[in-house]
């Protein structure tokens, strides 16, 4: 009879692209929208997506991750599954926790931050003004 392993969900969020990752033991395959990670294009996105598993070390090269990502940009998805990575490599083995947290916080808490919206009868950008003269 086969051993069952333990799966791992896990999401991340930037601005508005969500990443959900599924973390099992396995042998070190990383998917990125059923896309392998060392032909993600392009490369400082790979890179950016890669950190949590440089950092966690021979524990990313037994398990499996596959991670879907949807919406906002090309950035922001490339940040929602480097969170989503982390915090079910987290989870899977605890002690990277405190490495993660050293190396950089974005790896397990979300940045909040969005494009500030823009305000009724404004033109220009989001926090313009009409100009005044008194002359």
């Amino acid at each position: 009879m086969q051993k069952l392993s333990k799966i791992i969900h896990q999401s991340g969020k930037r601005k508005t692209a969500v990443a959900r990752a599924t973390l099992q033991e396995g042998s070190g395959l990383i998917k990125i929208n059923n896309i392998a990670l060392d032909v993600f294009q392009p490369k400082l996105y790979r890179l950016k997506i890669r950190e949590p598993l440089l950092l966690a070390g021979d524990i990313a090269q037994k398990v499996d991750i596959d991670v879907n990502v949807e919406g906002g940009g090309v950035m922001a998805q490339a940040e929602a599954a480097r969170l989503a990575i982390g915090r079910a490599l987290t989870d899977f083995a605890p002690k990277l926790k405190k490495v993660f947290l050293d190396y950089d916080r974005q790896l397990l808490v979300a940045d909040v931050r969005f494009k500030e919206t823009h305000k009724p009868n404004k033109h220009g950008s989001a926090r313009s003004k009409k100009q005044k003269s008194y002359r």
